[in-house]
């Protein structure tokens, strides 16, 4: 009897299409709605098509479950928004983030928006963000949890959230790495309660 290797897949990049009107934007995405595992983006006529990986959802699962454990341990008043798409006509752009939060009361746009990166594209997400008016966007990459903090002249890359200050962050970050989503959860609150 022999044993055959599988390998799992590779992590398909992001597909950019240029020089899309709006209305050409939509009928793509109306095309694309029969199909799971893909979300879309648009920036000033380019769109993005990103596969969602089994890996992607895992990782965005744990992350969400943890933040939400903090808040709620905080006491933090959060209205979780989860994956609408984000965007119109007027403002030349759309994203669909992986979760996204309001503090304190529920608002048009999200204070708070988490994208986890598997697959990487063409456009300039921050910029889509920035014309909604979103407070931050957490990007977890590689490992790397990266915050981006709504400034006047744009997102500026700083140390951690100005939402939530008191988040240990290199606890945080241990945990969403962790063998067992359950466990990770469990532990992260017996931590925090401390």
């Amino acid at each position: 009897m022999t044993t055959q290797v599988i390998q799992a897949p590779k992590p398909r990049a992001a597909t950019v299409i240029h020089d899309l009107t709006w209305e050409q934007f939509e009928e793509l995405d109306r095309s694309l709605e029969c199909f799971a595992g893909v979300k879309l983006a648009y920036l000033d006529g380019n769109a993005e098509i990103m596969p969602i990986s089994p890996e992607h959802e895992d990782f965005k699962s744990t992350l969400v479950r943890l933040l939400e454990a903090f808040m709620d341990e905080k006491d933090v008043r959060y209205y979780k928004r989860g994956s609408p798409s984000l965007g119109n006509k007027e403002l030349g752009a759309r994203n669909e983030p992986d979760e996204s939060y309001n503090f304190d009361a529920p608002k048009a746009s999200p204070d708070l928006v988490i994208e986890v990166v598997k697959t990487s594209g063409g456009i300039n997400k921050l910029e889509g963000y920035r014309r909604l008016g979103v407070k931050e966007v957490w990007f977890w990459e590689d490992g790397v949890l990266a915050f981006y903090e709504l400034q006047s002249d744009g997102y500026q890359k700083v140390a951690k959230s100005n939402l939530l200050p008191n988040l240990p962050i290199d606890i945080f970050c241990r945990y969403i790495v962790y063998h067992d989503q359950y466990e990770a959860v469990k532990e992260f609150r017996k931590i925090i309660r401390m």
